[in-house]
């Protein structure tokens, strides 16, 4: 990784990539067909492969696979096939969302991604050059917000909803699983309107969790609706009994810096330098997930160790 201060702004990369969308596929049971977007290398084979889950959100466009755009330049300028789905849960679908599942398609959202694995062949041959330069040994997840909580449940942790169904959806074939901004168990969730609007989140279960993941918690991301606890969106790491990593952002509110997209109006704390520095974090902890001889995690722990200004910190267990 580069030093910290030496990172700039995304989208100047020379690397030019290629996007795909829509891909539409019918999903039996699903309330409505997946629709998804590849963005890809121009060229280049052995690509390994990032699965973006985008949160949830007022955002009509933000909340779908328009989303989390600096990460989707990020990855696919970096080598990566990035494939992201539209949720059921995403505004500008207009589901009913009085039905069992009630807003927020938690069950859905994490069946989506294992509909992406059962069927990654099928969705590389619809997009033209591609179906043969996928790494598919190679494949992790990235979430934010409620796409965090999507990633935690294929890591393991179990959603008791409001009809007292457990839902267990771990998913053993990602390599790596990135979780940024969750929320955090319901322990902390004392905000009124996420009580009365997300009870499900009152179901969280992340002492179930079982495969190894990277907990991203901005210091700053408190939001009232949610809950006043300090750190709270660090629940997963702490409440995990698996070998995970815990990176600490100093300054960093919920959508750290901007990643949900460009210029939105959602960002509280814009700052594309905080997007790169992210987005070059999560880099790292991906490489040595998907080669255990890579050194660029230890590497970025130790940076962190000995910068006294360092903008964030790695905790381990």
């Amino acid at each position: 990784m580069k030093n910290q201060d030496q990172i700039s702004v995304i989208g100047l990369s020379s690397n030019p990539v290629i996007t795909y969308s829509p891909i539409v596929m019918p999903v039996s049971g699903r309330p409505a067909d997946i629709h998804l977007k590849v963005s890809a290398p121009a060229s280049g084979n052995n690509l390994p492969v990032v699965i973006l889950s985008h949160g949830h959100g007022a955002s009509t466009y933000l909340s779908s696979l328009r989303g989390l755009a600096p990460l989707t330049e990020f990855f696919s300028s970096k080598g990566f096939i990035v494939i992201q789905p539209t949720h059921p849960d995403a505004k500008l679908l207009g589901l009913d969302t009085t039905g069992p599942e009630g807003g927020l398609f938690l069950k859905s959202r994490a069946k989506d991604i294992h509909f992406i694995l059962d069927n990654l062949d099928h969705i590389l041959a619809r997009v033209p050059g591609l179906e043969h330069r996928a790494d598919k040994s190679q494949v992790s997840a990235i979430g934010h917000s409620l796409g965090a909580l999507t990633v935690g449940m294929l890591a393991g942790a179990e959603v008791t909803d409001t009809l007292g169904e457990t839902i267990s959806l771990a998913e053993t074939r990602l390599k790596a699983l990135v979780m940024i901004g969750a929320p955090g168990g319901p322990e902390g969730l004392n905000g009124d309107f996420a009580l009365t609007h997300y009870p499900v989140l009152k179901g969280i279960n992340y002492t179930s969790m079982s495969l190894p993941t990277l907990v991203i918690n901005g210091d700053r991301d408190i939001n009232l609706n949610f809950s006043n606890v300090e750190n709270w969106r660090a629940d997963p790491y702490y409440q995990s009994p698996v070998a995970s990593s815990l990176l600490t952002v100093f300054g960093a509110e919920h959508i750290y810096g901007g990643i949900s997209g460009w210029d939105v109006a959602e960002t509280t704390d814009e700052s594309p330098q905080l997007v790169a520095f992210l987005c070059e974090s999560i880099l790292a902890y991906i490489r040595s997930a998907m080669d255990p001889s890579d050194k660029s995690w230890a590497e970025l722990q130790k940076d962190f160790q000995n910068d006294p200004d360092a903008k964030a910190r790695i905790d381990n267990k």
